[in-house]
């Protein structure tokens, strides 16, 4: 029995993917109806901070995993002192905090983008000082597609900029602009005996903060893909990581890879290789939790995968008739705008797909323009 902290879309992937290989899974969260508990085969609804819940799912399951890194580290440290915590609770403590993330990627010997902490308005004047307009003003916690995130260009107040954040006590990063050529992503999985396997380096496209398309693999030179790869590596193995780490990065027009963010569980820019590759970010991450060996991660088609947001779902039925298109729905019960409620992935033969439209203009574009 796998135990998994978080009840999204992110769980429920898993334990599909963990029923193919024979385990259960039983699901940890505050919510009553949950996408993930709906296809698992136990549910505990309580509180993340609920200690005799949290005992009672540690004496249930075998290992614990989770799909959603915005859970006290309180709560994982807990678990992992009676059940093996696949990512360990450092790991997770460390990517929950923006600049604690930075300052571990800089020992590890990686570049990020130029970035200084804030703890208010007069700190964050000084900050824009030193590193300029435009940027990016973050709080370092609890941020995702988007949110907690607000740019700063000439003109405007840090004092306005500070309260549309929102950071309230929790300080927040700013982080000066970077002049990129693409942002791209790894997923790296590191098994318990310290053995890594990386999916390809894709190429990711954003619309208001959330991940819009992701094309697979990454329209750069293989060298510079390379790179974006041992990236992914030397953070996974500096953490002595156990389960998967998604690291999204800039590629500089020097073709230089900055890295910009971490997350210890599976990703939306990874979703295209449950369609494209024999072992996908979801059952890697199983067997990396299990203690089974890693699974081959090389794709065997190129992949164009889109996000369906809000409303964007409720064209289900036109794409589910779309030949050739790979149809997933979250379940989830109610649409909201921002809300990621599904994806679809169109697969190209390898070497012919997302690039080979791209350099021949192809008989189909991908599912963004369709």
């Amino acid at each position: 029995m796998i135990g998994i902290l978080g009840g999204g879309q992110l769980g429920r992937m898993t334990a599909v993917a963990a029923a193919r290989l024979g385990y259960d899974c039983h699901i940890f969260c505050p919510d009553k109806d949950s996408p993930a508990s709906r296809v698992a085969a136990a549910t505990t609804v309580a509180a993340y901070d609920d200690e005799q819940a949290l005992r009672r799912f540690a004496g249930s399951v075998d290992a614990v995993t989770l799909e959603f890194e915005n859970i006290p580290a309180e709560t994982a440290a807990l678990l992992a002192e009676f059940r093996p915590l696949r990512p360990g609770w450092r790991v997770l403590e460390t990517t929950q905090d923006r600049a604690s993330e930075k300052r571990f990627t800089a020992a590890a010997g990686l570049g990020t983008a130029p970035w200084a902490p804030v703890d208010g308005p007069q700190a964050l004047a000084a900050a824009l000082d030193r590193l300029g307009r435009p940027a990016l003003l973050k709080s370092r916690r609890l941020g995702y597609d988007g949110k907690g995130q607000v740019r700063i260009d000439a003109g405007d107040h840090p004092a306005a900029a500070w309260a549309a954040m929102g950071a309230a006590g929790g300080g927040a990063i700013l982080e000066g602009m970077v002049d990129f050529a693409c942002e791209v992503s790894v997923i790296v999985a590191r098994g318990a005996n310290g053995t890594t396997a990386c999916f390809d380096t894709v190429e990711n496209r954003h619309a208001a903060g959330i991940l819009d398309v992701t094309v697979a693999p990454a329209r750069i030179d293989a060298g510079i893909a390379d790179s974006a790869r041992a990236a992914a590596v030397t953070l996974a193995e500096a953490f002595g990581l156990v389960g998967l780490l998604a690291v999204e990065m800039f590629v500089t027009r020097d073709g230089r890879v900055l890295v910009n963010e971490m997350a210890p569980r599976p990703h939306n820019s990874g979703h295209w290789t449950i369609d494209g590759c024999a072992v996908s970010q979801f059952e890697q991450l199983v067997r990396a939790v299990a203690g089974l060996p890693l699974g081959d991660p090389s794709r065997h088609s190129d992949a164009v995968m889109k996000n369906l947001i809000g409303d964007a779902a409720d064209g289900w039925p036109a794409l589910v008739a779309e030949p050739g298109l790979a149809v997933h729905l979250y379940g989830k019960r109610e649409t909201r705008p921002g809300r990621k409620m599904g994806h679809v992935t169109r697969l190209y033969p390898r070497g012919a797909g997302a690039n080979g439209w791209a350099s021949r203009g192809g008989d189909r574009p991908p599912p963004q323009e369709e």
